[in-house]
This record gives structure tokens, C-alpha cells and sequence, in this order.
């Protein structure tokens, strides 16, 4: 099954595209290649451009809180294991008190870093790395790995506290959905999202198999779903047949 996630608002759109970067850094560090530091570097300046907005940090404080406070109100419920409520809790205490003493944009102080700014500016120009640009960058490239990697883990750590935030307020809401299998009836489906609740994302689990791929287009009243199918010119187009498929509703 391949697993296709829609955000419904500006904030989850935000917190995807981190946690997809935060995880791409995550494999390119643990790699001892210079190519491989080279990019997680790469990876690393898109991460401070995202990250850059003044109000994420204020985002990701006031959704902890909001998660605290709900997870407060199911304390005494004999449906749910108090040990795992209280570790949950907890978690997010920790998460909160960490970013939460965060002076500043986060990652401020690697614009004070002439070597890595010299490069963010430099990595953005195709071809324009290259050892005639940078001679200091070329010659980091031929450091041990394991400089190198103490380097990349002292750059990353600030950004550490929003990472485990983000990773923890989206796995909450993953678990906060409810799965149902449908049918893309001709290749489409149109759903009005039920009123009363503000969904934040939207789960789309496909064969595979079936070679379809989902044109998803999502707002807070309505979800609409095309599937495409790869003709042998390599172009896409809409199916007409009817594609099952699994559907989470994420709020």
C-alpha cells in the first residue's frame, strides 16, 4: 500500500514539509560520504528556510498546550491506560519546556556562521560549490567522516526541540483518525466533510498494485479525489475506473 497524506491547513502543510526534511537529514548524516554531508547540509538550509516563519514556534507551543489540555480531560476514563496517558503527557511537557526555552528564531545562531552562510548562498547557484567557489568548503569535504559528522550534529542541534515537537504532535494526529475503506466510483470521489469538526489531514492508502495515483484536492468542507493513471507516453490522465482504496479523516 502506498500511504498519500493532504494537509487541510497552512499549519500541517508546514509541519509535513519539516518532518520530511528532519527525516531526509536523519539518513544523510547517519552516511559517512561526503556527497551524502553535502547534502544533508542542502537539506539543512531548507530546513532554516521553513523554519524561518516567526510564528512557527508560537504554533507549535499553542498545539502542545491544545493536545495537553484534551489528553488532560480523558484523565479518570476506564477506557484508557493511565500509565500511557501519563507518559504521553509527559512527553509533551518535555517537548513544550524544550522549544519553549528556545531564545529566538530557532537556528538563529548558524547566521553567525560565516562558513555555513558563505555556502547557503553559494549552494543555491547550480554547479556553484565547486572547489574554485568555496576552497574552505572543499576542503571540509575532505575531513574525516567522523569530523564531519560531529560538525553536522552540532549545526542540527538547535534544531532539535522542533523536531521532536512536530514528530510528536503528528503522530497524535495520525492516531486521531478513523479509517474507512471507499470507492473511487468512474475514478472520483467527492465528499463533504461532516460539520461540527475542524479535520486537519487527510490519509490515502492505495494498491500499489493498481498503478493509480490520487490528484487530491482538500479544504475544510470538501474533499475531492481524481485518480491518474501513467499512459505508455509517460503522460498522466484521469481513470474511469473505479479505484478502492482507504481513507482517514485526521483532526
Amino acid at each position: 500500500m502506498i500511504l498519500y497524506e493532504y494537509p487541510i491547513n497552512e499549519r500541517i502543510r508546514t509541519y509535513l514539509r519539516l518532518q520530511q526534511l528532519f527525516n531526509r537529514l536523519g539518513q544523510l548524516m547517519a552516511r559517512t560520504e561526503a556527497l551524502d554531508h553535502h547534502f544533508a547540509l542542502t537539506t539543512l538550509f531548507e530546513i532554516i528556510e521553513v523554519a524561518s516563519r516567526s510564528e512557527l514556534k508560537t504554533d507549535v507551543l499553542k498545539d502542545l498546550e491544545r493536545q495537553k489540555q484534551l489528553y488532560n480531560s480523558y484523565r479518570g476514563n476506564p477506557a484508557i491506560s493511565e500509565n500511557t496517558l501519563e507518559g504521553l503527557i509527559s512527553q509533551m511537557d518535555e517537548h513544550f519546556d524544550a522549544l519553549n526555552q528556545v531564545a529566538g528564531k530557532i537556528g538563529q545562531s548558524l547566521s553567525e556562521n560565516d562558513f555555513l552562510m558563505a555556502l547557503r548562498s553559494r549552494a543555491v547557484i547550480p554547479g556553484g560549490t565547486c572547489e574554485f567557489d568555496l576552497p574552505t568548503y572543499h576542503a571540509w569535504q575532505h575531513q574525516a567522516a567522523a569530523v564531519r559528522a560531529q560538525d553536522l550534529a552540532q549545526w542540527v542541534a538547535p534544531f532539535a526541540p522542533l523536531a521532536q515537537a512536530i514528530q510528536l504532535l503528528l503522530q497524535m494526529l495520525r492516531k486521531s483518525g478513523n479509517t474507512q475503506k471507499v470507492m473511487a466510483t468512474h475514478g472520483q470521489l467527492q465528499q463533504n466533510l461532516p460539520q461540527g469538526r475542524t479535520f486537519q489531514l487527510l490519509r490515502l492508502k492505495i494498491d500499489a498494485a493498481l498503478g493509480i495515483t490520487p490528484e487530491i484536492s482538500c479544504n475544510r468542507l470538501l474533499v475531492v479525489i481524481r485518480m491518474l493513471r501513467q499512459q505508455s507516453d509517460g503522460k498522466w490522465v484521469a481513470t474511469t475506473e473505479d479505484v478502492p482504496f482507504e481513507m482517514t479523516l485526521c483532526a
